[in-house]
């Protein structure tokens, strides 16, 4: 418990009678430390382990978006209130490396039905049940690969803006919403990149 104005005199009293003026003085600083380090760990830890989270990009994966080695924060509290949505770039687990953390762009939305084809991503789903073609403005490359997935009901198909040099859904299938860490809110490093990020608009 921190001392308030009223009993401070008191306790700088006691630690005086205690152990004398030097050594009083000294332990009541020791203390008054000891208590602002509690009070900044109170405060800090929930914000560190259950709001945000930094992370550092590894790899070029994300290129030209994001480059290896920039200073991501990442909002874990969204997801608590609401699904992620298309466009969103995420922190996840991949399903077969759960012990790693990869950054990527959400694709197809849960109960969805994505085809990547001849460089196209057409998405299939309740609302648009013939399909729609993706256009993407974060990217300036074509999609290479073939894949058509339906997706479960807590499931995400996710991947990377350097579709040539990426890791992802194409290969290791769709991510289960549990394994989502967060969305990135803000890049801090380096400096003249500092920004955060909107989810894309889409026209289906």
């Amino acid at each position: 418990m921190l001392f308030s104005r009223k009993n401070a005199g008191t306790e700088e009293h006691k630690f005086m009678k205690w152990f004398g003026p030097t050594l009083g003085a000294f332990a009541l600083f020791v203390v008054e430390i000891v208590q602002i380090a509690v009070l900044a760990l109170a405060i800090i830890l929930p914000v560190r382990y259950f709001l945000i989270q930094p992370f550092i990009v590894k790899g070029a994966s994300m290129e030209p978006n994001f480059y290896d080695s920039e200073y991501l924060i990442i909002d874990e509290l969204t997801f608590h209130f609401r699904n992620p949505e298309r466009g969103e770039i995420v922190v996840f687990r991949p399903p077969q490396h759960t012990d790693q953390y990869y950054i990527k762009r959400v694709i197809g939305l849960p109960g969805e039905t994505v085809e990547i084809r001849n460089g196209v991503i057409t998405i299939y789903n309740n609302d648009v049940p013939n399909g729609f073609t993706l256009t993407e403005s974060y990217i300036s490359e074509v999609t290479e690969g073939r894949d058509r997935r339906t997706l479960g009901p807590d499931e995400y198909y996710v991947m990377g803006d350097n579709r040539d040099a990426s890791l992802d859904s194409r290969y290791f299938g769709a991510v289960p919403r549990e394994n989502l860490v967060g969305r990135v809110w803000v890049r801090g490093l380096p400096i003249d990149r500092a920004m955060t990020f909107a989810v894309p608009t889409y026209s289906e």
